[in-house]
C-alpha cells in the first residue's frame, strides 16, 4: 500500500541482474562484460566517473538498449512495470499540460489510455503532489516550473506508477539541497515499502549517507556491495584510471579469459 493509492498492490519482489552483459552502440561496448545483481527490496546507488556507462546500464534495464552479448534479467515484474526517471535534461519542458494532468499520466499503466479516471484517482494525484510539496501547483503549466519544481512533479508521477522496481538517473542534478533532502526521503519511503530502487548518482557523500549498497562501474564492474566497502580510495582511483584509458573506438571484444 502506498501513500497515494489505498488500493495499490503490495510492493516488492522485483530484482534486476546483469549476466556477463556487454552493452553498447553499433557494436562498440559502453559496458564491458558486466555481472551485477540488484536484489529484491534493495536500495542501490550506481556510481562512477563521467562516461562510466551509468545511464547506459539503466537504459539496458528497461529494454531501450539490447545487450551485444550476455543477458539483462528482470524478475518479479514485467519490464513495462518498471518506473524509470530519465535525466532532467531529457524531459520536454514545453509539454502543453498543467501539472495535475502530467502527474495523472502515472496512472496510465493501471487505467490505460482509454480506461477513464475515477474520483479516487483525482485524490491520489492530489496526495502525490502534496507528498512532494506541490499543493497549489495543480494548474501550473510545466514550462513555468523551476528545475527543482519539475523534479518534484516527476517524482509525483513516478509514485503513481506503483512500480516494484524504480530506476532513477541523476534524480538530484540541478536541484537545491532542500529539494534533494526532501526527495531523498521520498525515495527512502519507496524502499521502505519493499520496492527495489536503483539510482545513478554523482554525489558520493549522499550515496554514503543514504544508500546501503553501491555498484561502482567504469565501463566495467569495479566493485559491488556494501557502500562503505565499495567507495574506497583505491576503488575510486581504479575507476578513474579505467575510464581515462578506455578506447572509444574499440570494437566489440570477446569474453575475457578467467583468471
Amino acid at each position: 500500500m502506498t501513500d497515494f493509492d489505498q488500493h495499490a498492490r503490495p510492493a516488492g519482489g522485483a530484482a534486476l541482474a546483469f549476466r556477463n552483459a556487454t552493452i553498447g552502440y553499433d557494436r562498440h561496448p559502453a559496458l564491458h562484460h558486466l555481472s551485477a545483481h540488484f536484489p529484491a527490496g534493495s536500495m542501490t546507488a550506481v556510481a562512477g566517473p563521467n562516461g562510466a556507462g551509468k545511464s547506459t546500464l539503466l537504459k539496458a534495464a528497461i529494454g531501450h538498449i539490447r545487450p551485444i552479448e550476455g543477458h539483462v534479467e528482470v524478475s518479479g515484474c514485467r519490464r513495462s512495470e518498471i518506473a524509470y526517471l530519465p535525466q532532467l535534461a531529457e524531459i520536454d519542458r514545453q509539454f502543453p499540460l498543467p501539472v495535475f494532468d502530467f502527474v495523472a499520466m502515472g496512472l496510465w499503466g493501471r487505467r490505460g489510455a482509454f480506461g477513464g479516471f475515477r474520483r479516487a484517482d483525482d485524490e491520489d494525484v492530489a496526495r502525490a503532489l502534496a507528498a512532494v510539496g506541490l499543493v497549489g501547483f495543480e494548474q501550473r503549466p510545466l514550462d513555468t516550473l523551476s528545475g527543482g519544481q519539475l523534479q518534484r512533479v516527476l517524482f509525483a508521477r513516478l509514485a503513481l506508477q506503483d512500480a516494484p522496481l524504480i530506476l532513477l538517473d541523476e534524480p538530484f542534478t540541478a536541484v537545491d539541497d532542500r529539494t534533494t533532502h526532501e526527495l531523498m526521503d521520498v525515495v527512502a519511503g519507496w524502499n521502505a515499502e519493499g520496492r527495489t530502487v536503483v539510482a545513478v548518482l554523482h554525489d558520493l557523500e549522499l550515496v554514503r549517507r543514504r544508500f546501503p549498497r553501491t555498484l561502482l562501474i567504469a565501463r566495467r564492474l569495479i566493485a559491488e556491495g556494501d557502500t562503505a566497502a565499495v567507495l574506497t580510495a583505491g576503488h575510486l582511483a581504479a575507476a578513474r584510471r579505467h575510464v581515462e584509458a578506455w578506447d572509444e573506438a574499440a570494437p566489440f571484444c570477446e569474453v575475457e579469459p578467467a583468471r
